[in-house]
This record gives C-alpha cells, structure tokens and sequence, in this order.
C-alpha cells in the first residue's frame, strides 16, 4: 500500500492527565476514503486535529505526503485540507471570495480558474457571486469543502461532514465525496452515522478509548466478523420451537411462521443443511428461505463493547 498519511505509536496526553490518543499506529493510502467510528470522546477529532498540526503529539510520528507534520510542518500541512464539524463562514463575504480568500491563506497566488473549478465539482458555480447569508445548511457545508480544496491538497479530514443534516443532504453529502475520491483526493471522515461508512468508505477504522481496535476493509471486514442469519418462513404456524430442535437456539417469530438461525461466515461449517433437515424431520415444513448479513453497526457496537468488558 502506498500510504500518503503514515501514523506511528502516536499519543497524546493534556497536562490534566487525561490520554486522548494510546498508540495509534494507522497508514492511509493515497485515493482511499477511510471512515473512522468511534462513540463520544474516543479520540476522532484529536487524531485529526494532530494531524493537522492543530494538536502537538506527545510522542509518536506522522508523515503526511513524505514530510514530518512536527519538523516539515509547512510542506505537510499544505497537503491537507481540514473540513470542521461547524459552520463558521463569514455571512456577508460572497461564495467566491471565501474560498479564494482560503487559498490566499496557504500563500496560493490568486487563481480565479481554480477557485471556478472548485465552485463547479462542489456544484456552488451558480452560487459563486452569492453571499454566504443566503445559503441552505446543506450549501454552507458544500462552501467549508471547497475552502478546503482551494489550496490543491492531496489529503481532506471531513470531521463529521453530515452531522445534523436531513438523510436527503446526507446522500447529497456521499455523492460530493465519491466525486471528490474520483478527482484523485485521499479522504479520511469521522461519522456517527454508521450508514454513511457502509455506503462511501473503502476502509473502515474503529477506535475507542484513544485506541485504534480495528483498521479493514469494509466489505472483508462484514464477511468475516459479520454473522448471517437464516430465516425460514414456515407453511404452517407453530407455537413453540419442537424440542429436538432446541439445541440450534432458533428464534420463533412472534407469529410462530417463522424461525431464524443465526451462525459464523467464519466457521468451517455452517450448520445449515443439518437445520433443515432437522426442520423437516421435525415436522415444521419450509414455505421459503432468505439470509441476512449483520450490519456494520452490529459489529461496531460488538468490538466497543469487548473493549469496554
């Protein structure tokens, strides 16, 4: 993997004694759109944060683009593009004019074709002489990613990029990335929104408690962490799972016209034909089959959980 952010045994403690960050090892390949998920105060924004030269490390390496973001701070962070979770823009500035007045600030000489271009991928080029006041919620965050895009980097932290916009803005949000990725920029998203990793990341990272539990591929990691569940509706209803079944731990639907079997995609074996040929030994015959892969959620909540046991 050709890795454009590299992140070694990186910590970070405040002078309250509180550990933000526990030994955060991470590479995150050039083109890729990495989702990180966490819970509340498990460390995303202080691992973006010091990457970005935001938060000094306490110890540990990054490198961003080949260049130290502590001894190369200058040469790294211009390859970063920092989107924040608030919407802090300058309501009476035009569109335009704040994202060129963002390039100015990364020593960019004016370049009225870039910021146009911008304006264009993030579709804000009608928007480009109005001011900022008289944008929707869903266009202001559209303006933060083109700031961020003014001075050219290669690397873009969205910081929790949906977070209190309606599921219409949120695709929205998901279709601008997959543009973005198609532009040739590495992007790394912080989210609460489960969904949001399931539908746009490459990779999924997991941390808790500073620490990173978990770093794969989204779809690997579904298949093999994931469980399946076999649910098999039934011809005819019956009240109680029969007891020589009892030993599959099948869940009865409520109705009694269906039962589910849950089991491992990583075992050897799954089980399933000798369920149901045990179903039909006892009596309970199939009207149909279907199988259902756990979420993604599940399987967050599931590592969370172990490492908080």
């Amino acid at each position: 993997m050709n890795a454009i952010v590299s992140i070694k045994n990186l910590h970070k403690a405040y002078d309250s004694g509180f550990v933000a960050l526990r030994g955060v090892d991470l590479d995150i390949a050039e083109g890729e759109i990495l989702a990180l998920l966490g819970p509340n105060g498990a460390g995303k924004t202080t691992l973006i944060s010091t990457v970005c030269g935001i938060t000094v490390p306490t110890a540990g390496k990054i490198m961003v683009g080949g260049h130290d973001t502590v001894t190369d701070y200058r040469a790294a962070r211009s390859l970063i593009g920092l989107v924040p979770q608030e919407i802090n823009l300058e309501p009476f500035e035009t569109v335009e004019n704040t994202v060129s007045f963002s390039r100015g600030l990364f020593g960019k000489k004016k370049d009225p074709a870039r910021v146009a271009e911008v304006l264009k991928m993030l579709s804000l080029d009608d928007k480009a002489k109005s001011k900022i006041k008289e944008l929707s919620g869903g266009m202001k965050r559209r303006v933060l990613i083109a700031k961020a895009l003014a001075h050219e980097p290669r690397v873009l932290f969205l910081d929790e990029p949906t977070a209190g916009v309606d599921v219409e803005l949120r695709k929205d949000m998901w279709n601008v990335v997959a543009d973005l990725k198609a532009h040739g920029v590495t992007i790394i998203l912080t989210t609460h929104y489960i969904e949001e990793a399931e539908a746009i990341a490459d990779r999924v990272g997991i941390i808790s408690k500073g620490e990173i539990l978990l770093v794969q591929n989204k779809d690997e990691m579904m298949s093999q962490m994931g469980r399946k569940e076999l649910r098999v509706d039934l011809v005819e209803p019956v009240e109680t799972i029969p007891d020589a079944l009892m030993k599959y731990d099948l869940v009865l639907a409520p109705n009694g016209r269906a039962v589910t079997y849950t089991y491992d995609t990583r075992a050897e074996r799954t089980g399933i034909r000798t369920v149901l040929n045990d179903l039909d030994a006892a009596g309970l015959r199939m009207a149909d089959l279907q199988t259902q892969q756990s979420s993604l959620e599940e399987i967050f909540t599931t590592l969370v959980k172990e490492q908080s046991a």
